[in-house]
């Protein structure tokens, strides 16, 4: 098969199992095995995890909204469209401390695994120095 096509109205979206914000495993859904592609959508107040990776880098994408994220010890506010590109031992997270939801695409490659329930300790530990639900100061962490 040369391509694969989700349609909006037919993406599956779910709550994180750490802090419950609303996305879709984009890269599931269209089978794209290399790579990992999935659209968050932060309400007022939320924040995704605080995480590094091992081999994976990512790019995130601000589709609308203000594009509010820590990337090591930088703050970043960012209009729709901007573009980060994170290497992958660099702590980051996204957070969402404006009055309107904010909707990203983070695309990352080779992909690793992403999912909390499933993960060693040591590999916990590694990826949320501080823990999966830490909090960015800005929403009172």
């Amino acid at each position: 098969m040369s391509h694969r096509t989700l349609h909006a109205g037919d993406a599956f979206w779910r709550p994180s199992n750490q802090m419950g914000v609303l996305n879709t495993d984009l890269a599931k859904q269209v089978e794209a095995g290399s790579m990992g592609a999935r659209l968050w959508r932060l309400a007022p107040g939320q924040a995704s995890t605080r995480h590094r990776h091992r081999a994976e880098h990512e790019l995130y994408l601000v589709l609308e909204g203000t594009g509010r994220m820590h990337v090591g010890d930088e703050l970043l506010t960012l209009a729709p469209l901007s573009a980060v590109h994170v290497d992958p031992d660099t702590v980051r997270q996204l957070f969402n401390d404006t009055d309107a939801e904010a909707l990203w695409l983070v695309v990352g490659a080779p992909p690793e695994a992403a999912n909390t329930l499933e993960m060693s300790e040591e590999t916990l530990r590694f990826m949320y120095p501080d823990g999966p639900k830490a909090l960015p100061p800005e929403l009172g962490g």
